[in-house]
């Protein structure tokens, strides 16, 4: 049975970092990360965490952390989403590529990356979907092939997030045939203004350049590059895909504030407790709540020497449709202001709600669309037949 007790020492930890966003948080918002401006003004807020030990408390002191476990973690994440703190332009790396390093990568490797990575010194971009591979990642076809001590990258992706401002990107490429498909491929790291690299931002709804499409042409990355074996990029991959999908990527902590959020609009703006509008404010607490229980149990069993396997399938798959929920209930209760943009004075939350509301229907699609989702649970935890669909 999960303690659901918070240690003295994590609550400690909590008002430390509770003083120090009071005092250090950015005043005012921050333009968007994809911008020129705000990938500067949150590149400083990265170092600014970093620099004062909070850039990551589960990592090692020697790359920047403190030796935390994950449970401090997901505490000072609750605290940093409820204090309102900004969007981490490093999250693409931390997030997704620094586990499969602590997992696979060297101690040169580590040594080398992570420091920079957290401090925002590089911003690292996911390079896996291509044009016809986009859930069936096994079907890529960028390729690789060996050149003395390296290797040439040939091929495409696309819907890379942080594309136009990164620095850094890791994908899957392709080092055996077709036919061999998760046992032919390879992990690389590479750079994004590297020979042979070209980057075409692609613009979201508003303008800004929120992904971007990355062409190799004949570029070369020395063998040091590679993550885990050649060959052995699957594995790797599914580190990677395990980290967005759970606990890593999706902490609770940002759900939480905006159940928080709507709560507290329900309120202001006189909805009934027994509605049917009140109840769904209500519903999306409660939901939320059972999501931060759910993932406490998850990373209760990671220290006790589990895995997160299949089970993060069920985090992406919740919150995800939670979000969706929450976004929808608010767009019905603030009206016709909870779709105005940032620029505009009567704007809901500052606009919040409208970059929220688009963003929760991305987020049923990247890292695995929620029907793939469905297939996973369905098949690896409740063992039911493969859908033929």
């Amino acid at each position: 049975m999960t303690d659901l007790r918070e240690a003295p020492e994590r609550e400690a930890l909590r008002r430390e970092f509770r003083a120090w966003l009071e005092v250090n948080l950015p005043a005012g918002p921050i333009a968007h990360m994809d911008t020129p401006a705000g990938s500067r003004a949150l590149r400083d807020w990265d170092r600014r965490l970093y620099d004062a030990g909070w850039g990551n408390v589960m990592w090692p002191e020697e790359y920047g952390g403190r030796d935390a476990g994950i449970l401090d973690w997901l505490a000072l994440e609750e605290e940093y989403a409820l204090a309102g703190g900004p969007r981490r332009i490093s999250q693409g790396g931390t997030a997704l590529l620094a586990p499969s390093l602590f997992e696979f990568g060297t101690p040169e490797q580590r040594a080398r990356i992570l420091p920079r990575m957290l401090r925002a010194d590089d911003v690292w971009v996911q390079a896996w979907s291509e044009t016809e591979a986009g859930s069936d990642l096994a079907s890529l076809r960028s390729s690789a092939v060996r050149d003395g001590d390296g290797w040439r990258l040939s091929g495409a992706k696309i819907w890379s997030s942080r594309g136009a401002v990164g620095d850094r990107g890791f994908g899957l490429f392709r080092t055996g045939t077709r036919e061999e498909r998760h046992r032919g491929l390879t992990y690389f790291l590479f750079d994004l203004d590297g020979r042979g690299v070209a980057v075409r931002p692609i613009e979201r709804w508003d303008g800004t350049p929120v992904f971007a499409e990355i062409t190799f042409d004949d570029a070369f990355v020395p063998e040091d590059q590679v993550l885990g074996e050649p060959g052995g990029g699957w594995a790797v991959a599914m580190s990677t895909a395990g980290a967005e999908r759970g606990l890593i990527h999706r902490s609770p902590g940002a759900f939480m504030a905006t159940a928080r959020e709507l709560a507290s609009a329900a309120i202001a703006n006189g909805v009934a407790p027994e509605s049917a509008l009140g109840e769904r404010v209500a519903k999306s607490f409660a939901d939320a709540e059972a999501y931060r229980l759910f993932t406490h149990a998850m990373a209760t069993r990671v220290v006790a020497g589990s895995k997160v396997g299949a089970e993060a399938s069920i985090s992406k798959l919740f919150s995800s449709e939670l979000d969706l929920r929450m976004h929808d209930a608010a767009r019905e209760l603030l009206g016709p202001r909870s779709m105005l943009t940032r620029d505009a004075s009567a704007a809901a939350g500052d606009g919040r709600w409208l970059e929220g509301f688009l963003a929760a229907q991305s987020a049923t699609i990247w890292g695995g669309s929620s029907e793939i989702q469905r297939d996973i649970v369905a098949e690896r935890l409740l063992g039911l037949p493969r859908s033929r669909a």
